[in-house]
Order: C-alpha cells, then structure tokens, then sequence
C-alpha cells in the first residue's frame, strides 16, 4: 500500500503542484515557465483517489520547514521563507509545513509532528487535516531551543511519511 500511495502523492504533485485549489481561490500565477501538463491517468487517479478513497489515509505531498507562512494574499497559506540549508539559529521561531491529498470528506487524526535533538525526542504534536478540497495544508511551529542536529518526522503512527534534517547553531 506505501507503495501505491507514494505513487498517487507523484500523481498529485503533478497534478496539482503549484495550484492552490483548497479552501481558497487560486491566486494569479505570477510570470513563471510553463508548467508541464499531467497525463491523463495520473489526474484519473488523482481524481479516482479524492472521490473514492476514503479510509485509505492521507498523501503528504509536500512538507518543508519554514520561517514564515503567508497569512493572506497571493501566496495564502504558503511557505514564503523556508530554512536555509546552512541551518537556523537556536530559539529561531520554525513552523513545519505541510501540503496532503485527503480524499473527499475524511477526517485524520493521527498525524503527529515529532521532533528530535539527536536521538532524543523533544516534542511531539498532533495534527489534525480534513479532505475538504484538493489541498489540505498544515503548518506546525516547533522549538528548536539548542545547537545540534534536529530532525523534524511527520509520522502516522509508527510509520514515517516525511523527515528533514536541519543544522541549529
């Protein structure tokens, strides 16, 4: 099944990467290269998935750790200011971003955002999205208080959807 879903979280990023089509209008595209069109079995399975998946769990597509989300305008509910990859420094105010295919009228709530300072588990929070559009989008700020290596997991139950690794100084 992990399988089939990382395969349908390809199809939706395809699909739908770059769109904004979830709980609000999408916004004017800025001046940008094309964007190159999906084939027609990844948006029926995109499709196919939405409307008929229920109970088969979320698809992150995307996660990133960022310094700034956007509260209105054009880039709504976007990460506008991700972390460098040089790192961040200690005490840094850091949300971990996150964008998912939930299909059509499910509930997940057993999502957590985890947080390690080397092997040691800091902090740990549940997440809670809705399949109420395409995209549901998420954002989880996280403390990040002393220098080290941090891993930032989005888990469901024990299984590990998405890590990032970030340099605090």
């Amino acid at each position: 099944m992990a399988g089939n879903l990382k395969k349908l979280a390809m199809c939706a990023g395809v699909a739908f990467g770059g769109l904004a089509m979830a709980q609000d209008a999408a916004p004017a595209a800025p001046a940008q290269e094309p964007v190159k069109a999906p084939s027609a079995d990844a948006v029926k399975n995109t499709w196919d998935y939405f409307y008929r998946g229920q109970g088969q769990g979320p698809v992150l597509v995307e996660a990133r750790l960022c310094t700034e989300v956007a509260k209105d305008g054009p880039n709504k509910f976007e990460c506008t200011a991700e972390v460098s990859p040089d790192g961040v420094k200690a005490n840094t105010s850091v949300m971990l971003w996150q964008s998912y295919l939930v299909p059509q009228g499910d509930s997940i709530e057993d999502l957590m955002v985890q947080v390690k300072q080397g092997n040691v588990v800091r902090e740990t929070k549940d997440v809670k999205i809705k399949g109420e559009g395409w995209r549901s989008r998420q954002w989880t700020g996280v403390r990040l208080n002393k220098a080290g290596d941090w891993t930032i997991s989005v888990m469901r139950g024990d299984q590990e959807l998405k890590s990032i690794k970030v340099k605090v100084l």
